[in-house]
């Protein structure tokens, strides 16, 4: 059997899924931007890749079995269709989509072509300090997580104000970025989000042309009767960090900007215990070597389908929920 065949459309992020193709023994043979400058320099450090002009033209092709979508987030549903509809296995980056009915669609395709895997890169699941965290709340060291909270602390406002992500007429800080928290929160509690209530602020990006809130909060509902708290604050001032809290009967976990401890004590006198692995320690395209073992069925991929569709659907229930001023049921998929 010959090796599997990628492409890969955008070459900002998209680079680093190259590598994660190459570690995996899959032979990328196709790149796409729409940036000359960024084409131009693939040509260079790519020898022997074909350069595509458009994403068209690169889900046409038919030696390509898996395709990375790595491409400004608004475009990315329509890809993630024709991929899916042409037979090829897709790893997206998040968001997956922009939106409920972009989401019916993607399910939809899926359907039509059960043998093809979906994933996406919510890359904090390979984070060893994540990862060792995780392994402590299935292994019960925690006991029972009855209240999480998560902080997505983006500190690059100016990635909004000046950015691509500024151009989005409706960007949502929830899709683009609170999303690695709910994913990371629905995999630390193993239970799937059922309702969301949602606010938000457009305070730090008052009078720039980006439209939308740069802050928004949600509270979550856990199917298991745990509850939640997520935030997206892009405009913070703090650097790129992922807060994280885990509260459970019989122990707490908090990832801070001092760093990681595990507290198995209500005296004050006990010093909780620092944990050390690393964070976030990961590249972005670490997910990619598992999920072509599930392709290729040696393996589960950290991030299935319906992982995917579990924190889509979260999200887009924070988005709306934004919007009606109401709680919202989170829909199943």
């Amino acid at each position: 059997m010959r090796p599997l065949r990628a492409g890969v459309i955008g070459l900002g992020v998209g680079e680093q899924h190259v590598l994660g193709y190459r570690a995996a023994g899959v032979e990328v043979v196709a790149l796409c931007d729409t940036n000359p400058e960024k084409r131009a320099t693939a040509s260079r450090t790519h020898p022997g890749c074909r350069i595509a002009e458009s994403a068209d033209e690169l889900l046409a092709a038919d030696d390509i079995d898996v395709v990375s979508i790595a491409s400004y987030d608004h475009h990315h549903a329509a890809q993630v269709v024709r991929a899916i509809t042409g037979g090829k296995h897709v790893f997206s980056e998040k968001p997956l989509c922009m939106n409920e009915a972009e989401l019916g669609a993607i399910r939809d395709a899926l359907d039509r072509n059960p043998g093809v895997r979906l994933s996406t890169n919510t890359i904090l699941r390979m984070s060893e300090r994540f990862r060792d965290v995780h392994d402590r709340v299935r292994a019960g060291e925690l006991g029972q997580l009855y209240c999480v909270e998560a902080d997505y602390n983006y500190g690059r406002l100016h990635k909004v104000l000046t950015g691509w992500r500024g151009d989005i007429l409706d960007y949502s800080v929830m899709l683009g970025g609170g999303i690695h928290m709910i994913d990371l929160l629905i995999w630390m509690v193993d239970s799937p989000v059922i309702e969301v209530s949602a606010v938000g602020n457009k305070v730090c990006s008052a009078g720039a042309a980006f439209q939308t809130p740069d802050m928004v909060m949600a509270w979550l509902r856990f199917d298991d009767g745990t509850i939640g708290k997520v935030a997206a604050n892009f405009g913070c001032v703090y650097p790129h960090f992922h807060k994280i809290a885990l509260y459970g009967t019989e122990g707490t976990f908090e990832n801070g900007i001092g760093g990681g401890v595990l507290i198995r004590s209500r005296d004050p006198q006990e010093t909780p215990q620092s944990i050390t692995s690393a964070y976030p320690g990961t590249a972005k395209g670490d997910l990619i070597p598992g999920f072509i073992e599930a392709i290729l069925g040696k393996g589960k991929a950290a991030v299935e389908e319906a992982d995917v569709f579990r924190t889509m659907s979260a999200c887009i229930a924070i988005d709306k929920s934004l919007r009606t001023g109401k709680p919202e049921v989170v829909a199943t998929y």
